[in-house]
């Protein structure tokens, strides 16, 4: 794993070791990701010399990691609605159009 992280007014990106904290213009990549990464015409890519770690989790991590599983499997647990029901709110932007020649 690594973290790619962009930094904009350089146009740099910066492939390194998985960050242990989130920060603005940051993604988390897989190893294989990590190494394939292109980056726009004028920009430069910095890359870490060196393997990348998998990522160490630490009990808490593992503990809330096993709850959030284990609340997520739960049968009676309430799913709330992604958005307003149907026939009520603001309608979607997006509509099918027929295929040319369907008429």
């Amino acid at each position: 794993m690594a973290t790619l992280t962009y930094v904009y007014a350089d146009s740099t990106a910066v492939v390194g070791p998985l960050a242990t904290q989130a920060e603005p213009h940051s993604y988390d990549l897989c190893t294989a990701h990590a190494h394939r990464l292109t980056v726009p015409r004028g920009w430069e890519v910095v890359r870490f010399e060196g393997e990348f770690a998998p990522p160490q989790l630490e009990g808490d991590d593992l503990t809330a990691l096993a709850e959030a599983v284990r609340e997520a499997g739960r049968v009676d647990r309430v799913v709330e609605a992604a958005g307003p029901a149907p026939g009520t709110g603001r309608r979607g932007h997006l509509r099918v159009l027929p295929a040319p020649g369907e008429d």
